[in-house]
């Protein structure tokens, strides 16, 4: 008695595949049913062994399969599942056993009766057509929730490290909340960053839906940036205090042990290695995505900037859109228009008038003109409409002919010293970190103030109090009147409240003088200390 189907019942490429499951594993032949014709019943067939499967359901009957099937993809009878399943039997996706059970006679022993199963190889092959279905689907997103996550894992692993004795647990469960939190982040953002450029390319988006959806997507663009300025550099400053403990590789390595307690045997010598390698190799992504450092900018920070960049795309492709709908002429009205006059000239003469006509490119009339051939046309003219055939050869370098390109050769340059402007560079960096240093504790209050009492400023600190407040109104919406704002580069915080005693503030400067609504203002310096509301 066989565990297979008997041969003449196979259908389809099923002849030709292996038969057992051994030599399936070791191939791609679980995946053949994709191109085979009836591919969608396939598809179908497995995903209800698959249900099954989750149901605790190990051994299904063709009837069983026949109709679970949705109705749009049911064979007319139970005859067609049975080919299928013997196909995808032959495929290796499935293993046919004697269904016995319903044996009342020994004429049921000469009757083809099987039930059907997912082998490993064709659970393997399901398993990857879901991924490669839910990778092609997701949209992705800007997760302003992981980013106050972050924070609080961040401020967690902050209390930790400050214990002379850290508990591995709490710090390997805290490692891998921020983990999974961050790389959640930074996955749903590239692909979603993704396709925001696809939209903006209109690539597979119906113009309607466009335009219905644009204003809400520039508001969520609007509320990411909003929280990306506010917790990014908070973020970026939580990182900076525990890599100045330096106590980050503590933690690292008790989450490591911990991670290597449960290694096989084999492993145990080189376990903890590996995982503090990945630990080390996780934090180092981490800092990289939220803290810029050698001249590199960091992945918060070009994200910003993308989505910054996107909304005024994003207007301009309505502005585009409407242009079009208004009748106005633009580029790809215009190309279209030439491609047709092309499509209507009567000959190639009228087509190559055309071409000069639009775009002004004519052939070559020379290569090179040089104190010689000057000469040499002056002493024997030739006229413009002489053909190249006609005319007298050009002599051509062998050099030029042979290598395509001709440099006469000389002394190199000498090397320069530049050792006395690279001092100069040195100089002007140290003296503008001086004076950034000087401007911001010249802007930090103590405690609340208000705008009118900042005093009069110097160009410096006026144009950091700019850019400050620049990134606080840029986070301001109608009907606030609180908020809160970090710079760019994490080092200052601002908080602004409006009054409604309608007052006017002036801020003095060689320049002249700023005027505008008077408000209580809180800047603080966090490169100087954590202020108390942070550490809890």
């Amino acid at each position: 008695m066989t565990s297979r189907p008997a041969e003449p019942d196979r259908i389809g490429p099923a002849e030709a595949a292996p038969s057992a499951e051994s030599s399936t594993e070791t191939s791609y032949a679980p995946f053949a049913h994709l191109t085979a014709p009836n591919a969608a019943l396939y598809r179908q067939v497995m995903r209800v062994f698959l249900t099954a499967k989750e149901r605790f359901a190990v051994h299904l009957r063709p009837e069983d399969v026949h109709a679970a099937l949705p109705p749009e993809q049911r064979p007319a009878g139970p005859d067609g599942v049975v080919k299928a399943l013997d196909s995808l039997v032959g495929w290796g996706n499935l293993r046919a056993d004697p269904d016995t059970s319903r044996v009342t006679a020994v004429e049921d022993f000469y009757r083809k009766r099987f039930i059907y199963q997912l082998t490993r190889a064709g659970e393997a092959a399901e398993q990857a057509l879901s991924a490669y279905d839910e990778a092609l689907g997701r949209r992705g997103a800007l997760q302003a929730v992981a980013l106050h996550d972050i924070v609080t894992h961040l401020r967690a692993l902050l209390v930790l490290a400050a214990e002379e004795e850290p508990d591995a647990a709490k710090a390997h469960l805290s490692l891998s909340a921020l983990t999974s939190r961050f790389v959640a982040l930074a996955e749903n953002a590239r692909t979603f960053m993704g396709s925001l450029q696809r939209t903006i390319d209109l690539h597979g988006v119906e113009v309607e839906v466009f335009l219905a959806y644009k204003d809400r997507l520039i508001q969520y663009l609007e509320r990411f940036i909003q929280d990306l300025i506010t917790l990014g550099g908070r973020i970026a400053l939580l990182i900076g205090e525990l890599e100045g403990q330096g106590r980050v590789g503590l933690l690292l390595r008790l989450a490591a042990v911990r991670e290597a307690a449960d290694a096989a045997p084999d492993e145990a010598d080189t376990a903890e290695t590996q995982a503090y390698e990945r630990w080390a190799g996780r934090w180092a992504g981490l800092a990289a995505w939220f803290v810029s450092a050698d001249g590199r900018e960091s992945q918060a920070r070009l994200l910003r900037g993308r989505a910054l960049g996107a909304i005024p795309q994003l207007l301009a492709v309505v502005r585009q859109l409407n242009e079009r709908r208004g009748g106005r002429s633009d580029r790809s009205a215009d190309f279209r228009t030439l491609a047709r006059w092309f499509a209507e000239a009567p000959d190639d003469g009228a087509r190559h008038r055309l071409w000069r006509a639009a775009f002004g490119l004519y052939s070559a009339r020379h290569l090179t003109v040089d104190a010689g051939t000057l000469a040499e046309r002056a002493a024997r003219p030739v006229a413009p409409s002489t053909p190249w055939a006609e005319a007298e050869p050009l002599r051509i370098s062998p050099q030029l002919r042979r290598t395509g390109s001709y440099e006469r050769r000389g002394k190199p340059r000498r090397v320069q010293d530049r050792s006395e402007q690279r001092r100069q560079l040195a100089e002007l960096a140290e003296k503008q970190a001086e004076e950034i240093a000087a401007a911001r504790a010249r802007l930090a209050t103590d405690g609340i103030t208000r705008l009118s009492a900042l005093g009069e400023l110097d160009p410096v600190a006026f144009g950091l109090f700019l850019r400050l407040l620049g990134d606080a109104l840029a986070t301001w919406r109608p009907g606030t009147t609180t908020t809160a704002a970090t710079s760019n580069d994490g080092t200052m915080e601002i908080r602004l409240t409006a009054l409604d005693d309608a007052t006017k503030a002036e801020i003095r400067t060689p320049g002249g003088v700023f005027r505008g609504p008077d408000h209580t203002v809180e800047i603080i310096d966090l490169t100087q200390s954590i202020p108390a509301w942070e550490a809890r």
